[in-house]
């Protein structure tokens, strides 16, 4: 098994270990773990990401590799790096008897297309899993069913906030027997370990209460509603899963904000997208991005009504490896970070703007 780590665990003033959740893990993981996994800890909690990815191809290309386990979008880097150095076409080649990647931390809905590129074998299967430093929280039970099982008897009791509420002094808060379906929850968690009613910042959505199932929806902070849109991620996801099927094309990263006003007095939202494959037409793909947008999104459709509010939403194409540069130049390599999808701000496309031009 392939198995993400972090940077190793450093003692405080205290004598207490401090780090990323993973890296303690692996530091504290029975020993016997290491002999059905790879990389090897050494490797696992290096700091420097970009020696530790030739150093985890390096020692994982002889393995008899059978499941991975991590994030899609570094496992991603990882794998296209493998295969660079092997010379193969397919992961397959490399890893006869791969069978299984447990994925989790941001949606698997714009790698999918990717990973069908470099995975062809028909005995390939992906599993969604919600696990995060708080706690273990979902585990997709059913390869036929995106949503996941809530795992209710793991020492967490589950409330739920409205996400209209989110913001407010005094938001209602439901309970797990009072949730309804197909509506979004801020997640509230309180934990044997310690932890009183902590909003996790995760947003989901259940699809079936017998048992109880869900999907993420999006971040408590990843949304633009800056015109009443009220535009989340799983919208985001949905309108971009639809623009590539209908142009070809397939994205590595985005992240969209508003734009409050133009030179023009107007009003849009902005995308900033690094494609895997460009589309045949970017015009094309930003026009269906924004109509699938209104169909999933009824309060999105009423500000894009005649263009009156908002004008139609603009798609920049971002350089390769952008996304990765920003990351870099922020200290945040790895997979225990990610891009931010949607922002209510132009803090972080202000950031990437200028970078992309580099």
């Amino acid at each position: 098994m392939i198995l993400g780590g972090s940077h190793s665990p450093n003692l405080n003033s205290n004598h207490s270990l401090v780090g990323d959740l993973s890296a303690i893990l692996i530091q504290n993981v029975n020993p016997l773990i290491n002999f059905i996994r790879v990389p090897s800890k050494k490797i696992a909690l290096m700091s420097e990401w970009e020696t530790k990815i030739e150093a985890i191809a390096n020692s994982t290309i002889p393995a008899n590799v059978t499941s991975l386990s991590g994030v899609p979008s570094w496992m991603l880097v990882l794998i296209k790096r493998i295969l660079e150095k092997t010379g193969k076409q397919t992961l397959e080649e490399v890893w006869p008897n791969l069978e299984v990647f447990f994925h989790g931390g941001v949606s698997f809905t714009p790698y999918r297309e990717q990973y069908k590129q470099v995975i062809h074998s028909p005995k390939m299967h992906y599993v969604e899993t919600y696990n995060a430093s708080e706690g273990y929280f979902g585990t997709q039970n059913d390869l036929s069913d995106p949503a996941m099982l809530l795992m209710i008897d793991y020492g967490i009791f589950y409330e739920f906030i409205p996400l209209e509420d989110v913001d407010k002094e005094n938001p209602r808060v439901y309970c797990l027997e009072e949730v309804e379906l197909n509506k979004n929850y801020a997640l509230v968690i309180s934990t044997s370990c310690g932890l009183w009613r902590y909003m996790i910042g995760d947003t989901v959505k259940f699809t079936n209460k017998n048992p109880y199932k869900f999907v993420i929806t999006g971040r408590t902070k990843h949304f633009i509603n800056a015109f009443g849109e009220e535009l989340i991620v799983d919208n985001a996801e949905k309108g971009l899963a639809k623009a590539c099927a209908a142009t070809g094309a397939q994205v590595s990263e985005y992240s969209a904000a508003p734009v409050f006003m133009d030179e023009n007095a107007k009003c849009r939202h902005q995308w900033l997208i690094e494609f895997a494959k460009m589309p045949d037409s970017v015009e094309k793909f930003a026009a269906v991005l924004d109509a699938t947008l209104k169909e999933v999104n009824s309060d999105y459709e009423a500000k894009r009504w005649k263009d009156i509010a908002l004008q139609p939403l603009e798609v920049i194409t971002a350089r390769p490896g952008l996304f990765h540069d920003w990351l870099a130049q922020k200290g945040k390599l790895g997979g225990q970070h990610k891009v931010p999808r949607l922002s209510n701000t132009r803090e972080y496309i202000e950031q990437m703007l200028p970078l992309n031009n580099e």
